[in-house]
């Protein structure tokens, strides 16, 4: 199964993260013609560098571009996942970060937004996550 050799070196950190906070956040962001959000190889190093600067550590990447252009990214993450979705006909683009434990979630976005050129940025936060733990 890929990714299970990376993730089994993380089983420590999994656990800690099991009772830690969980967050999503979301952005919204216009890319600009200086953007690198067009070109995988960049977008990807992009990504890793700005989980690294967050404290996190990358399993995996997965990238599909799309005939127009369009490119869906997608890291896996000990401490949860990044997506990143681009629309060229928009100069859209979206990040998910979905993550729990000592990765610094607002950090990852800085990056990214810094690093890819983006205007226009919304970041939403959401909190995630059952109140109260296990069920019985």
């Amino acid at each position: 199964m890929p990714g299970m050799e990376a993730a089994s070196s993380y089983t420590d950190l999994r656990r800690q993260e099991a009772v830690s906070a969980k967050r999503l956040y979301a952005m919204d962001a216009r890319s600009t013609p200086q953007s690198p959000v067009a070109d995988v190889g960049r977008l990807t190093a992009i990504a890793v560098d700005a989980v690294a600067a967050g404290g996190g550590h990358v399993l995996e990447t997965s990238d599909v571009t799309f005939p127009n252009g369009a490119i869906t990214l997608v890291l896996i993450l000990a401490e949860s996942h990044l997506s990143i979705h681009t629309w060229p006909e928009e100069d859209l683009v979206a990040v998910d970060l979905f993550s729990c434990g000592a990765i610094d979630g607002q950090r990852v976005i800085d990056e990214l937004a810094r690093a890819l050129l983006l205007t226009s940025v919304s970041v939403t936060q959401v909190d995630r996550g059952v109140a109260g733990g296990r069920s019985a």
